[in-house]
């Protein structure tokens, strides 16, 4: 059936209501419908202050609908003060919506005809700080996607034990999870947290510098927030993370970078930064180069804290994931003066959906960090937390650890495999003992846009390394991400790839 028309088309545009639309249960009701649209009469100017409109009787003629309905529309709009009904008078729109409607045509009372003032673009209505956060989840954000870095294969996770754990504990809270929860986080989870990094990690803390957060993002905005004055200036590792550059830089710092060696962050350089208040690490896997840094730069690091009077994020993004040897220590189990913010994640080691972060942060400070919380998202949903905690301290977390890490030595060793037989001379893999993704190096003056811009579709995640560089890109490579596929597929998308390598005149495959 055809929309019906009212005589209301007097207006500018018809009234219209799809009726036979509306018998569809998904449909809002007819009143709903016709209230909208008289709404959106007024809004737009087509309906003027002081205009009458039809009689419900008409207009439900009109509309071929019971007068009911429009009886219902008229009353809501009246309701919100979009109309005024007087006996005698009829229905007009209210003229005290002259004060507040954006009209697009037409004129009202009094005043003089004039088009509607054009919507200014979106940046110019943000604040200074609103505009530099909009351009940075644009340009200094890695796009998350299934094959992303740091991705991990969802469908091996044991879900059904989750839910297992999840239904039990909801049965036993009662109405716990219903009400506002700890902002520094479940005390349960913060003692399972406390638990497992000093087990596995050798970070020195107790239950009281645990703050459990959303994400390492969160983890890093309240960082910034809380120890760097606007304007204070921040050092990160070039290359590096981008998502941790635009925190900070969302946060009012000053962002530069610290080179980064084969024994990971040149510690050196830092001293050539004098004013820095905070220095971002990822010392046990570089994020993107895959080296570890070595005892005696994280030394170094320790002393430049302490000496600079400067604070240190560790982001230990992806330790549990070892393949080769046993952990690395973490920095923060070196510090003895108090220095280091040691940052976890759930999400990159479980699932993305989890959103269970936590923060080890020197004495003294969790009370600051949870106010901070506090002022921002208030506290993580209690229930997660609860579930999180029963799937930690019931050994599950270990045990799918062990799993996980045996699944994706598989898919590191079939990578590296795949590397060296289709991809060499042209290209040499980087540091690949630990984590979740690796570099492919290839050579100088390689174009590696060029190359992930061409690339298939594939379950690998492929980036080029240029892209981790703020200033010209010393080094051209290929970062391979492999949580989200398996070996079988890997074996196949490394030799679909090889075609777009740089091979030049020595190209031999």
């Amino acid at each position: 059936m055809s929309p019906r028309r009212s005589r209301a088309s007097r207006w500018g545009a018809p009234l219209q209501v799809p009726v036979a639309a509306a018998s569809a249960p998904e449909s809002a009701p007819l009143y709903t419908q016709v209230y909208r649209q008289v709404r959106e009469h007024i809004l737009s100017g087509a309906l003027r202050p002081g205009a009458r409109l039809p009689s419900a009787r008409t207009l439900a003629s009109d509309l071929g609908v019971s007068r009911n309905t429009v009886e219902a529309a008229f009353l809501q709009l009246g309701a919100e003060g979009f109309i005024t009904r007087r006996v005698g008078a009829g229905t007009i729109v209210a003229l005290s919506v002259s004060e507040t409607a954006p009209f697009g045509r037409g004129r009202s009372p009094g005043r003089t005809t004039r088009s509607a003032p054009s919507a200014a673009p979106l940046p110019g209505r943000l604040s200074a700080r609103g505009r530099l956060i909009a351009d940075l989840g644009q340009t200094e954000m890695v796009t998350d996607h299934p094959a992303g870095p740091c991705s991990t294969d969802v469908a091996g996770f044991p879900t059904r034990t989750w839910n297992r754990l999840l239904a039990r504990r909801a049965r036993r809270s009662g109405t716990a999870p219903f009400q506002a929860a700890d902002q520094y986080g479940l005390l349960a989870l913060r003692e399972t947290i406390a638990d497992h990094v000093r087990l596995t990690r050798g970070v020195r803390c107790d239950t009281r510098q645990v703050v459990v957060v959303s994400s390492t993002q969160q983890a890093l905005d309240l960082s910034a927030r809380l120890l760097l004055d606007p304007g204070g200036l921040a050092l990160v590792e070039e290359p590096g993370y981008p998502s941790a550059r635009a925190a900070l830089l969302a946060a009012g710092a000053v962002v530069r970078g610290v080179p980064v060696g084969e024994g990971g962050l040149v510690a050196e350089a830092l001293t050539t930064h004098p004013g820095a208040r905070l220095l971002y690490v990822t010392p046990s896997h570089q994020f993107p180069l895959g080296v570890t840094m070595n005892l005696s730069r994280r030394l170094a690091v320790l002393r430049w804290a302490a000496s600079a009077d400067a604070w240190v994020i560790e982001d230990d993004y992806d330790s549990e994931f070892r393949y080769d040897g046993r952990p690395i220590a973490s920095l923060q189990g070196l510090d003895r003066g108090g220095r280091v913010l040691y940052v976890g994640t759930c999400n990159k080691v479980l699932f993305p959906g989890l959103r269970l972060g936590y923060l080890i942060v020197p004495e003294g400070l969790a009370d600051a960090f949870a106010a901070g919380r506090r002022i921002g998202d208030g506290f993580s949903p209690p229930l997660t937390q609860a579930v999180l905690a029963d799937f930690m301290a019931g050994g599950h977390f270990a045990a799918y650890l062990r799993q996980a890490r045996s699944h994706y030595a598989e898919c590191r060793d079939a990578l590296v495999r795949g590397i060296e037989h289709h991809w060499r001379p042209v290209a040499t893999v980087g540091p690949s003992d630990t984590g979740l993704h690796l570099v492919a190096h290839l050579p100088d003056g390689s174009h590696d846009a060029t190359v992930t811009q061409s690339a298939p579709a594939t379950g690998l995640g492929v980036a080029p390394l240029s892209r981790y560089y703020t200033e010209p890109a010393r080094a051209r490579g290929l970062l391979l991400s492999y949580g989200a596929t398996t070996p079988e597929r890997i074996a196949r998308d490394v030799r679909a790839l090889a075609p777009l390598l740089p091979w030049g005149p020595r190209r031999s495959r």
